[in-house]
Parts: C-alpha cells; sequence; structure tokens
C-alpha cells in the first residue's frame, strides 16, 4: 500500500488469532453479569430500583467491549510502517500520551500520562500508533510496573530495534479512594534500554518530558 509516495507496510502482532468469538464474548458477558449481580445482592442493593436493574449486565459488557478489551490480543492496532528514508537517527519523543487502566489488586482505576521515545533505524511507525498501543495494553487489569516493561517490549519488537525509553507517571484510585485516601500522590515508572541506558540520552528524554 502507497500513500504520498511512501510504502506503508500493515500488520498485527505475531500469533494473533483472535481469542474471543462473538459467542465467547456473550458468554463472558452472561457470566460477569450473573455473578455482578450476586455481589450486588450481597451488598443488599435494590436490584428492583430502575437505576441498578441493569447495572449486572452494563458492567459487564464495559469489561468485555471496553476496559478490559486489551485481554484478547485480536483488539491489538493494525500497524502502519514507514521506510526510515530520511535516515532520521536521532530520538522521537511522543510524549503526554493518556494512560487510564485499572489495578488488579482492587480493581479500581489508576490513570495519567506515558511518554515513549526510540532512535529509528530502518523503520518508523505512524504517530496516532503509540497512542493506540498504550490504550490497548493499559486496558486489562495490571500494577504499573507491568504495564511499563510490556510497552518496552512490544515497542522493542514492533520497531526492531533496541533503543527504546518509556516514562509512566500515574495516580492510583486504590490509594485516593480507600486505604490511606491520599489525592494527591503520584507514582511513577520508567524502562531503559539500548542506548537510553547511557546516563546523557537517559538525562535528554527526562529532560525533554519535563520541560
Amino acid at each position: 500500500m502507497k500513500a504520498n509516495g511512501t510504502l506503508i507496510k500493515t500488520e498485527k502482532i505475531k500469533d494473533q488469532e483472535p481469542i474471543t468469538t462473538a459467542a465467547g464474548k456473550l458468554k463472558k458477558i452472561q457470566a460477569i453479569a450473573f455473578h455482578f449481580k450476586k455481589i450486588m445482592e450481597t451488598l443488599e442493593l435494590n436490584l428492583e430500583d430502575p437505576s441498578l436493574r441493569d447495572t449486572p449486565e452494563r458492567v459487564a459488557k464495559m469489561y468485555v467491549n471496553e476496559a478490559f478489551m486489551g485481554l484478547d490480543k485480536s483488539n491489538f492496532p493494525k500497524i502502519s510502517y514507514f521506510g526510515n528514508h530520511y535516515k532520521y537517527d536521532e530520538m522521537i519523543l511522543i510524549r503526554d500520551i493518556t494512560l487510564f487502566s485499572y489495578c488488579e489488586h482492587h480493581f479500581v482505576p489508576f490513570f495519567g500520562k506515558v511518554s515513549i521515545a526510540y532512535f529509528p533505524q530502518n523503520r518508523v511507525i505512524g504517530l496516532s500508533k503509540f497512542n493506540r498501543i498504550v490504550h490497548f495494553i493499559a486496558s486489562k487489569p495490571q500494577v504499573q510496573e507491568k504495564l511499563t516493561v510490556e510497552l518496552g517490549t512490544v515497542l522493542k519488537n514492533l520497531l526492531d530495534i533496541d533503543d527504546i525509553a518509556i516514562a509512566v507517571e500515574a495516580h492510583h484510585l486504590c490509594v485516593a479512594s480507600r486505604g490511606v485516601s491520599d489525592t494527591n500522590s503520584v507514582t511513577e515508572t520508567s524502562y531503559f534500554s539500548g542506548k537510553f541506558r547511557k546516563s546523557k540520552v537517559q538525562r535528554q528524554f527526562l529532560n525533554s518530558i519535563t520541560s
């Protein structure tokens, strides 16, 4: 496929057969709705209330189709590759990508931003794909450390390079809405490989995302 004279290669990640058929999705939604209804009944909520009556099914659909869609590998975005015809070899930085994920300990959200940098070699990918990849990987229950490492590993494989930097900054509702109830604290994690393990290059990246 060509766009503006530039060869584009589109593909999805390897071994990406759909793991959830339409019938399988429906079965999951029905099972989650059934069990969530039991939770609501245990909490002695009035399921005859019009506002609550359809909540179990709403929650189930949200889990399967939206919040946890990243559990189905077939939802991974199609990637467009562009040849690095300009031989650009300096850092490419995509900063402040919106992050919204769910803590696997309490199943409540954590949210913030992701910054990604890399040194291209033979190919680059469309800029919007970084946002889509972050959204996909974030859409499942996990801890922030795991998300950070997975982002770095996936992008290294897609770009076929070793020079990747990831920085994640997030607010966790498991800290803000329960327990210590701290609404101000922020958790920061990072992933560095290749050139970004050198202190000078690492500082360049960190200074760029905080300037």
